[in-house]
């Protein structure tokens, strides 16, 4: 098997759950880590390892609450790019048992199909004051949280992702974060990328198994993802050991 082939994150009992929150890894991926939830054949919830990784530079508390956050709010101009309707079905591991979780506030920020992130005085074009690709979401009494947002492109360095975060009282100021991307698979990212406004981009340089970041258990963080009208959908699933 590949080193970036997606793999099934691996199902864990609580104490081995419990164990791997000791995890002290690198500086960059050290704290808790986060377990996702599977079904198993008789359809209860099981939980598996999901892997933390960084923040990254690009993280802004924008203080947006939205489900569509292809726009810049100030102006309403959309980014273009192919439609991605992103559903995150967060959970408390607890008792043994993966619960949903309500009002966890999950954050997304992620670049456009130029590569850029809004709001950053980059280097290929500066956004500062933009708002675009960047909100957050409340999760509901199911504990889904579902944003519309596009395929994202490429940058130098990178494989491509999406940011995120999950607080679970944030405005208190207590409580746990969990900060990691999202990973997509090659072909699927290169059939997009074929596509206005990507195309005009070129090739990408930097596949999965050649992103520094994602060769960290980056294949246990790979989205599912299916056509869904003019675009695509996928959900991802995470739970939570607040314990």
């Amino acid at each position: 098997m590949h080193d970036d082939e997606p793999q099934k994150p691996r199902i864990m009992s609580r104490r081995r759950a419990i164990g791997l929150l000791g995890f002290s890894g690198a500086a960059l991926y050290a704290g808790k880590i986060a377990v996702a939830r599977a079904a198993s054949a008789d359809r209860e919830p099981l939980c598996v390892e999901r892997p933390r990784h960084i923040e990254g530079p690009y993280f802004i508390d924008v203080n947006l609450k939205r489900s569509d956050i292809r726009s810049d709010p100030r102006t309403g101009r959309q980014r273009e790019g192919v439609p991605l309707r992103l559903t995150f079905r967060v959970s408390d591991f607890y008792g043994g048992r993966c619960l949903p979780l309500e009002g966890a506030q999950v954050d997304v920020w992620h670049c456009d199909a130029e590569g850029l992130y809004s709001d950053t005085e980059d280097w290929q074009k500066a956004t500062l004051g933009q708002r675009f690709l960047r909100g957050y979401q409340l999760t509901d009494r199911k504990g889904h949280a579902t944003f519309t947002t596009i395929y994202p492109g490429w940058y130098p360095n990178r494989a491509v992702h999406i940011h995120f975060k999950i607080r679970t009282h944030p405005k208190a100021g207590a409580g746990m974060e969990f900060t990691s991307q999202i990973y997509f698979d090659d072909e699927l990212t290169d059939e997009v990328h074929m596509r206005e406004p990507y195309s005009k981009r070129g090739r990408r340089k930097v596949r999965n198994n050649r992103d520094l970041i994602y060769l960290f258990r980056g294949n246990q963080l790979m989205l599912d993802v299916r056509e869904d009208k003019k675009g695509y959908a996928g959900t991802f699933d995470i739970a939570l050991d607040l314990s």
